[in-house]
């Protein structure tokens, strides 16, 4: 079984990942998880690129057995996933996803999530990225609720997985830099009304790509 769609769709699935780590219920994060990998690297920059790949791999593994459930959902239903009902659900739902980005309404879940602490360096660090891929934030649950829902009408297990492995790489890029780069977190921009404006923009592109499923839909009628 081989990935659908082309190149593209994993890249904007990237871009996607790069564009939700500068918004501003996840941005001003970043310091605090390079801050406690710095703190376990004891100053060898070596394994503080190390640790941050490997917090990456642990957020991307848990997006990746999302992607996964959310691809099997739509093999199983088969001719379900391909209805014109499930298109235009899936479209309403990614515009409801759009919407609550520009801040008319609020997506609130639970947060309190905590990894188990451990001696070992690299499997708290695992451990951290794997609990910190559940920690759903109002900026980040429409993006990654409006891929998952999108991966029910492709019914292709293998891109399911690698989409959301692409866009968890994405949302953890800049921790990655901030491993290779020692000085990066310092030149890092402070928060302000510039995370909005991402944040506001990729709710007007999440609800032009539900009008483009529901369109779909009413076509397949």
């Amino acid at each position: 079984m081989n990935p659908s769609g082309n190149n593209l769709d994993f890249l904007i699935a990237f871009g996607a990942g790069v564009l939700t780590s500068f918004t501003p219920c996840i941005y001003p994060l970043i310091p605090i998880s390079a801050g406690n990998i710095a703190a376990r690297a004891n100053g060898s920059k070596l394994k503080g690129l190390a640790l941050s790949v490997v917090y990456v791999i642990g957020i991307a593994v848990t997006y990746s057995i999302l992607g996964l459930i959310a691809s099997l959902t739509g093999t199983i239903f088969g001719r379900i996933s391909t209805h014109p009902a499930t298109y235009i659900t899936v479209g309403v739902m990614i515009m409801l996803f759009g919407v609550a980005l520009l801040d008319i309404f609020h997506i609130h879940i639970p947060h309190k999530i905590r990894p188990p602490e451990h001696k070992h360096d690299y499997l708290y660090t695992f451990l951290l990225g794997l609990t910190s891929g559940l920690i759903a934030s109002p900026c980040l649950t429409p993006v990654l609720g409006s891929i998952l829902f999108y991966l029910t009408t492709k019914q292709n297990i293998i891109y399911g997985v690698t989409l959301l492995f692409c866009f968890a790489f994405g949302m953890g890029l800049i921790l990655i830099l901030i491993g290779v780069f020692e000085g990066l977190l310092v030149s890092l921009p402070k928060s302000g009304k510039w995370m909005v404006y991402i944040k506001r923009a990729s709710g007007v592109i999440l609800l032009v790509m539900g009008l483009y499923f529901i369109i779909n839909g009413i076509r397949r009628i």
